[in-house]
């Protein structure tokens, strides 16, 4: 089975204070005085998220046209990754537990490589991101005719939730995919109104506006729309007001999730370097964008385990920003760090958004400004 040699550290930007400790897990699904042998109703409700999701990941599977016999090879996978979430429903200290989405997400990536797979989604990601490219420049160039910072602003946020909705790891959304497809454009003319769930925007615009940060880290999400169409336009932004960027993508293949080496390859194609060696990505200096490995090969973040390389990298920024639901909703929207940080995604299962007390594919917007 494949597997991360990745060294992992601690993202040196999280807060230390005495009376906060940092958990990746926004939803707790048990507390110290649930019985330890029996699954409480949030671990039973998010057993059966995973559950549901089977489906959807070994059809993909079947696909798989990298892997001999993949339809007998999907289906070990399926029942495999079943017959694990109904022992941790019957004790939830089996497998590694209690559970929490880290762990659940941890236990199907590995029942995917033990029966052979090792990224059920590449064709798929290949096909979305050369269809994003393409629209990219349009996306710029939309985005630029936009005269008030602002509101330019605004609309590039908006471009990263339309984006973000690309995500293959929610079961509705597969199926939709499946069945009809994903437009960038239908995602941005149909974002639920403001006030979002948790809406920020005003806030950080007024930050951005008054004064720009020097070094920005945004871990990114999936790949196609959502990094091409939503973050890059969105990073570019942040360059061309002067700020380094610096992108972290996973280490490994998980759902649809961008990874590093793929990100690098999508960047090398759309930045154009002159003949005396100056690379520009639309028109903007792009020596002040970096991709970097974050050493995470799922679609959550525990920022306890983060590579060295990105460790090294993010040491002196001002803003970190954490995109999509897994990242910055399910696992660090309450995070605590020692600069301005922004969680920004949008809600894709009904748990989460009734849990934040919003709608399906609400958005959230979460800009907390850093305590000197």
């Amino acid at each position: 089975m494949a597997s991360s040699t990745v060294e992992q550290v601690q993202f040196p930007l999280l807060q230390h204070w005495a009376d906060y400790i940092y958990r990746p897990c926004t939803i707790p699904y048990r507390f110290p005085s649930d019985p330890p042998h029996q699954a409480t109703r949030t671990e039973v409700l998010w057993l059966e998220v995973f559950r549901k999701s089977i489906p959807s990941f070994r059809k993909r599977a079947e696909l798989d046209d990298t892997v001999a016999d993949a339809s007998e090879k999907a289906g070990k996978f399926a029942l495999r990754y079943g017959k694990i979430l109904d022992d941790i429903q019957s004790n939830p200290e089996k497998h590694g537990g209690p559970p929490d989405g880290i762990l659940l997400c941890r236990l199907r990536d590995i029942c995917l490589r033990e029966a052979g797979f090792y990224d059920i989604f590449r064709k798929i990601k290949d096909e979305e991101n050369a269809k994003a490219i393409k629209l990219l420049e349009h996306v710029v160039d939309t985005a630029d005719a936009i005269k008030d910072d602002g509101e330019r602003i605004e609309h590039l946020v908006k471009g990263v939730f339309s984006g973000n909705i690309f995500d293959l790891g929610a079961a509705q959304l597969a199926e939709i995919y499946s069945s009809s497809g994903m437009s960038f454009q239908d995602s941005f003319e149909n974002l639920l109104p403001r006030p979002w769930v948790i809406d920020d925007l005003d806030q950080f615009k007024q930050k951005w506006l008054r004064k720009p940060w020097k070094k920005a880290v945004i871990f990114v999400d999936n790949a196609g729309a959502d990094v091409v169409l939503g973050i890059l336009p969105f990073a570019r932004e942040l360059l061309r007001r002067g700020t380094k960027v610096v992108l972290a993508a996973n280490n490994m293949p998980t759902i649809n999730d961008i990874t590093y080496e793929e990100l690098v390859q999508i960047v090398s194609k759309i930045k154009h370097v002159s003949e005396d060696g100056k690379e520009t990505f639309f028109e903007v200096d792009a020596r002040q964008l970096m991709v970097v490995n974050s050493g995470s090969d799922l679609p959550v973040m525990d920022l306890t385990s983060i590579s060295q390389e990105l460790a090294d990298a993010a040491e002196d920024a001002d803003l970190v920003v954490l995109e999509g639901m897994g990242r910055s909703i399910e696992t660090n929207l309450y995070a605590q760090f020692k600069c301005d940080s922004l969680n920004i995604g949008m809600v894709k299962h009904k748990e989460v958004a009734d849990f934040l007390g919003g709608r399906l594919y609400d958005c959230v917007i979460k800009f907390n400004e850093a305590i000197p």
